[in-house]
This record gives C-alpha cells, structure tokens and sequence, in this order.
C-alpha cells in the first residue's frame, strides 16, 4: 500500500480548519451531568477463567441514560492502590472473554476494558452490552445510527460510557484515582481522545492510528470503511450534507483536542487508508498539551506499531504515571 495521504513534512504542520459548535461544551456538559444523576454504583465479580496469577472481575457500570455497560478488570494480586490503564475498543469489537489482554496487568497496572455499545460481532471473541436505542434510516454499521440529531447520535452514547468509566474507576479501592490513563487503537482512540478532554481525571492518553477525526475530509478521501458508510448515506440522503457535518462536529477529535492538557503520546501510520494520517495530525497538531508526542510507522497499515507501540507505551507511561 503506498503512502495515502500528505507527505510527513506537510503532516507535522497541517492544522485545518474544522467546524465547532458555539454549543459545543455546553452539550457535553449537559449530556455527562444528565447520565450521571441516573447511575448506580459500578459492580465487580470473580470471572470465570483458569487465570489465578492476577484477578480477573467482570464490570458493570452506569453508562450513557443509566445504562449498564459490561467489561473486564484485570490487575495484580497486589495491596495497595495501583496506577490504572483504561481501554476501548476498535470498531466491531466486544470485550470478549476473560484474560485475553494481559499485558497492563502483567506490567503492573489495573486494566479496565470497556465493552462497546452494540458492537462485538464483527471480530475478536464478541461483546455483551447492548445499544437498546432505535434510529432512523441508516447505512449498516455504527457511523450512521442517529446522525440527523446530535442528541441521537451513536457516539453520543459511547463516548458518554466511557467518559462515567473514569468515574467508575476513580471509586474502586483498588484504583489511584491520581494516576489513570485511556487507551485504544482505532475507534478506542477516538474514543480514548473524546474521554481525555471530557473528564479532568484523566492524566495521560494514548490513542492509537486514532478514528473519528476530520470528519470531513477522513468522508471525501479515505478509501476504505467505516468512513465510506457516512459516504454512502450521503449517496442517498443527498439534501442532509450539512446536516450530517453539522453533527458530526460535536463528536470530532480535532474540537476534542482542543481542550486536551494533560500528557498525550499518540501513533500514527501513514501507509493506512482506513484512518487518513491527515486526520490523526490534525487531531494531535490542536492539542494544547504542553506535553506531547507522537510515534510515526512510515511502512505501516492500520495496524500502526502493534506491540512495539505497546511497549513505547510502556516506557512513556512510567515516565508519568
């Protein structure tokens, strides 16, 4: 696959322009404060796994209306608070079983995975949260559902369950309220950027070959999905172009970069026609951190630096946390 998009020199500067709503702020606001006067406390079991060496807990916790949105914890049989890593998911995964991601406990952190809304059939070892909210007219997939309204939107949802996660976290026991970093490749580092600039208990995020940025432009070029599911819409819906655009603005992770402070190391792949690199430089170029990096993988895909990000992770994140 060739390079898809601007040459890295272009890349490292590029800062566009995108639309913000005036009411931006105000609309999270309203939605975070609204999902938390309906939630009940999170709930943590003993999962079934052979695993005895870390503890493995299924999650419950109140998400987006109050609804209970599952995951795993996994973290070290260990006293004492711990530095804590929360990670979301790419587009089309669940959590899947118990005990299949075990490096961040292995390393010495709590691991918290979040199930996504909905989603989970379309790979890894399926998801067991449903999205129990309808929509109208929608191309297949998740980019769609809900668009003509911001109110309606999916990602409204998700980015409102993981954001009340921290809150879930920052009560456990286990957990050092102080020390909590959000992660994920792809959809989970949409997600991770949204979480790092709405909830001010996050101390350090880490988004992988980010999605959900740029809205505009990751529509017109990328080549592959999940972008063209909103190309397709539009195929159709041909008189709701702003319309759609217009909400979308108020889940953009360059306006979420925007209020980012806290430490950020972000990766990028510029041979990837799924998430433009364009879009991810955007994203990472607004940042106001006085505190960030990002790792380029010149000859990669979509599947950016795989374990050897992971380990660049590792090696930043204890300069931190």
């Amino acid at each position: 696959m060739p390079l898809t998009d601007l040459p890295l020199a272009d890349l490292r500067t590029y800062l566009p322009e995108v639309a913000e709503p005036a009411d931006f702020d105000t609309f999270w606001q309203d939605t975070l404060t609204g999902s938390r006067e309906l939630a009940a406390p999170a709930e943590l079991s003993p999962a079934a796994t052979p695993i005895d060496e870390l503890i493995v807990e299924d999650l419950a916790f109140s998400g987006f209306g109050g609804e209970r949105i599952r995951g795993w914890v996994t973290r070290p049989r260990r006293e004492g608070r711990l530095p804590v890593v929360i990670e979301y998911l790419g587009y089309g995964g669940g959590r899947g079983i118990p005990g299949e991601r075990l490096q961040w406990a292995a390393s010495g952190y709590a691991h918290v995975l979040m199930d996504t809304r909905g989603q989970g059939a379309g790979w890894g070892s399926g998801g067991t949260t449903p999205d129990p909210h309808g929509s109208d007219g929608a191309t297949p997939g998740f980019m769609t559902r809900g668009i003509a309204r911001p109110e309606d939107y999916y990602y409204r949802r998700v980015f409102t369950d993981a954001a009340l996660l921290v809150d879930a976290v920052q009560g456990f026991a286990f957990a050092d309220p102080a020390r909590i970093a959000v992660t994920g490749g792809s959809q989970g580092g949409g997600i991770s950027i949204a979480v790092a600039a709405l909830h001010p208990g996050v101390a350090a995020v880490m988004p992988d070959v980010p999605f959900l940025s740029h809205f505009r432009r990751s529509v017109l070029l990328t080549p592959e999905h999940p972008f063209r599911e909103i190309e397709r819409y539009l195929a159709v819906h041909r008189d709701r172009v702003e319309q759609t655009f217009r909400t979308l603005s108020y889940f953009d992770g360059v306006n979420f970069a925007r209020r980012i402070t806290k430490s950020a190391l972000f990766s990028v792949a510029l041979m990837d026609d799924i998430v433009l690199p364009s879009s991810v430089f955007a994203a990472y170029n607004h940042l106001v951190t006085d505190d960030a990096t990002i790792e380029v993988y010149e000859f990669n895909g979509h599947e950016g630096g795989g374990f050897a990000q992971w380990l660049r992770q590792t090696a930043w994140l204890a300069e931190r946390l």
